[in-house]
C-alpha cells in the first residue's frame, strides 16, 4: 500500500466521520451521541474513532471550524472579484442559500452546539464568523451608504437568521425554496427606508 493511498484513505474516513457527526448531532444533539455510535455508525469501533480525532469535542470544533472557514473564504472570494455592489451581494445570498440547503445538518449543528466548543474552537468560529459580517457589511455599504453601522448589521445578521433557518424546512432544497428566500434576502438588506419610531 503507497503512502499517498493511505493518506488519501484516511482523509475520507475523516470527511465521512464529520459527515455523521453532523447528521447524528443535528438529530439527536450532541451530548446524546456517544463515540462508540460515532464509530459504529461509520462501520469502525468506537476507540478506532480516537486515531482521527481526539475526542467527541474535537470532531464537533473541526466540523464548525471548517463550515465557518468555508463560509469565510467563500465570501471573501466573491467580495474580491470585484463585481459591482449590487450583484456582488447578490452573489453572497446565493452563495450562503447554496450552503444552507446542501448543509443543513451543519448549520442546525451550528445553531445549537456552539456553547459545547472548547474555548479555542469557539474564539476560532467566532473570528471567522465576524469575518463573513464584515465582508457583507462591506458591500451593503457600497449598496445602501446612507444607512448606519447600526442599521447594517441588524440587516445583515437578520438576513442570516432568515437564509439559517433553511434546514428546519421540510423541502428546503427546492427551486421554489431557493426563489423566494433569494427575494427576500435581498428585500431585508436592500429594502428602502427604516421603519418610523
Amino acid at each position: 500500500m503507497s503512502t499517498t493511498w493511505r493518506t488519501e484513505q484516511k482523509a475520507n474516513r475523516r470527511a465521512e466521520l464529520l459527515r455523521t457527526a453532523a447528521e447524528l448531532f443535528a438529530e439527536r444533539g450532541y451530548a446524546s451521541v456517544s463515540t462508540v455510535e460515532l464509530g459504529e455508525a461509520v462501520g469502525m469501533s468506537g476507540p478506532a474513532l480516537y486515531k482521527h480525532f481526539p475526542s467527541k469535542e474535537a470532531l464537533l470544533g473541526e466540523l464548525l471550524i471548517d463550515a465557518s472557514t468555508h463560509l469565510s473564504e467563500g465570501g471573501r472570494r466573491i467580495v474580491e472579484d470585484g463585481d459591482p455592489p449590487v450583484r456582488t451581494l447578490d452573489r453572497l445570498i446565493g452563495f450562503h442559500i447554496d450552503y444552507t440547503t446542501t448543509s443543513p445538518a451543519v448549520i442546525r449543528v451550528q445553531d445549537r452546539e456552539l456553547a459545547q466548543l472548547s474555548p479555542e474552537a469557539n474564539r476560532t468560529v467566532r473570528a471567522l464568523q465576524r469575518s463573513y459580517v464584515q465582508d457583507w457589511d462591506a458591500v451593503l455599504a457600497r449598496v445602501r451608504p446612507e444607512l448606519d453601522s447600526a442599521e447594517r448589521q441588524i440587516r445583515v445578521l437578520g438576513c442570516f437568521g432568515l437564509l439559517n433557518s433553511t434546514p428546519y424546512f421540510a423541502q428546503a432544497h427546492t427551486t421554489q425554496t431557493v426563489r423566494v428566500l433569494t427575494a427576500m434576502a435581498r428585500d431585508a438588506l436592500r429594502g428602502s427606508g427604516t421603519p418610523a419610531a
